[in-house]
């Protein structure tokens, strides 16, 4: 690993300026981590420094994990892709259709006209959402009393779709699911199954759904941004039983730990003696699979959490099993067939197979899809290409 200068003076800047309130940044090739960066402070305005092994709240990031948990059992011949998922609940045994409200506000439901796969789940086209991109759904919640997610109910993912399995994409509660069916077919909970199947194997000793007291002392504070772009230090989530663990956005991780899994994506399913899917299928995860169903463009209904989301205007974005799939080059470096995500607090990475480059990017910040972490995720995107390029 060689010093990249210039990748240090876009995000001690960022930092300094107040920018973000730290950040810590990593990229490797298949070759190996080529950069490794944290600046800044894990909160403002006086927290203690950040630094490599910080632990993040990583949100959907979540989200690749638990695919590939699945995508193991696939593998194993306990899952199928497109064969109905198990019917754990009836959420998923005979899940509904929200199609509006009536003239007294009662939800309108109907049976839904195809049964959910396992396909239609990792690819966020089941027909469930989020309420924070969803008016009708948000409206749902509180006119049901439903829980909502952060309550961390088992309850809470007892919704409705918004429309029929397969006819569309929009972004969900999906993997979630993913994470219970997991649970179910294995017989551990979701901690227990990655410790063992993903976070041992790969020495991702930092990556859990249980965060432990000398964990906490290490984890970056969460901030708010202001419509004046000034952030708010927000505190800690306290400790609580959640009732499930939570697939689709739970666990925290560090920045080493989490591009220790993305290696082992960029090579194939393996790194060092550990495998943990073989190449065809991690091939399979990074392939179109929702055809020409547009994706990625999500409209906020709750803006303290959450911008609007577009991160590749006007091109071609699809999703693949577990992530987004980018048709085209990317405007900062990634070829195509790219795939990327991100967490709820602005954590980002991008796996692109072509370049053999994968990378990510961290920081504590709400809302979602913020223009200036964006912005500097794609600075750092760009000069690590360019670094890669002049050598």
């Amino acid at each position: 690993m060689r010093a990249l200068p210039t990748i240090d003076a876009v995000l001690r800047e960022a930092a300094a300026s107040g920018a973000v309130p730290g950040v810590v940044a990593m990229a490797a090739t298949d070759r190996g981590v080529i950069y490794q960066g944290a600046f800044g402070r894990r909160a403002l305005p006086a927290g203690s420094a950040m630094t490599l092994d910080t632990v993040f709240r990583i949100a959907s990031m979540t989200k690749a994990v638990t695919s590939v948990a699945a995508m193991q059992l696939v593998e194993r011949g306990r899952l199928a892709l497109d064969a109905p998922v198990p019917g754990i609940d009836p959420a998923l045994a005979s899940p509904q259709v929200l199609e509006g409200f009536d003239p007294a506000g009662t939800p309108i439901l109907r049976p839904a006209r195809r049964p959910i796969t396992l396909r239609h789940l990792l690819t966020h086209t089941a027909g469930f959402s989020y309420a924070m991109w969803n008016p009708h759904l948000d409206r749902y919640i509180a006119t049901s009393g439903t829980p909502p997610l952060m309550t961390g109910r088992s309850a809470a993912l007892s919704q409705p779709l918004v429309f029929d399995p397969g006819d569309k994409w929009e972004y969900g509660i999906n993997i979630d699911w993913v994470g219970r069916i997991v649970e179910a077919l294995s017989g551990q909970d979701l901690e227990a199954y990655c410790r063992e199947h993903i976070f041992d194997p790969l020495g991702m000793a930092d990556t859990t759904y249980l965060v432990s007291p000398e964990q906490r002392a290490r984890q970056a504070a969460r901030h708010q941004r202001g419509g004046d772009r000034s952030l708010t230090l927000l505190p800690f989530e306290p400790f609580f039983a959640s009732e499930y663990y939570a697939g689709g956005g739970g666990l925290y991780s560090t920045a080493g730990d989490y591009l220790k899994f993305l290696r082992a994506l960029l090579h194939g399913g393996s790194l060092g003696d550990a495998t943990i899917l073989t190449p065809p299928t991690v091939v399979l995860m990074g392939e179109n699979q929702i055809g020409a169903l547009p994706a990625g463009v999500m409209k906020t209904a709750n803006p303290e959490l959450t911008n609007d989301v577009d991160f590749f205007p006007g091109a071609r974005v699809r999703w693949g099993l577990g992530y987004m799939l980018t048709l085209d080059p990317g405007p900062n470096g990634r070829g195509s067939g790219s795939v990327t995500w991100a967490g709820l607090f602005n954590t980002y990475y991008w796996i692109d197979p072509a370049r053999k480059v994968t990378g990510l990017i961290m920081t504590q910040v709400l809302p979602f899809a913020d223009p200036t972490i964006v912005t500097l995720y794609g600075r750092f995107e760009r000069e690590l290409y360019a670094t890669l390029d002049a050598a």
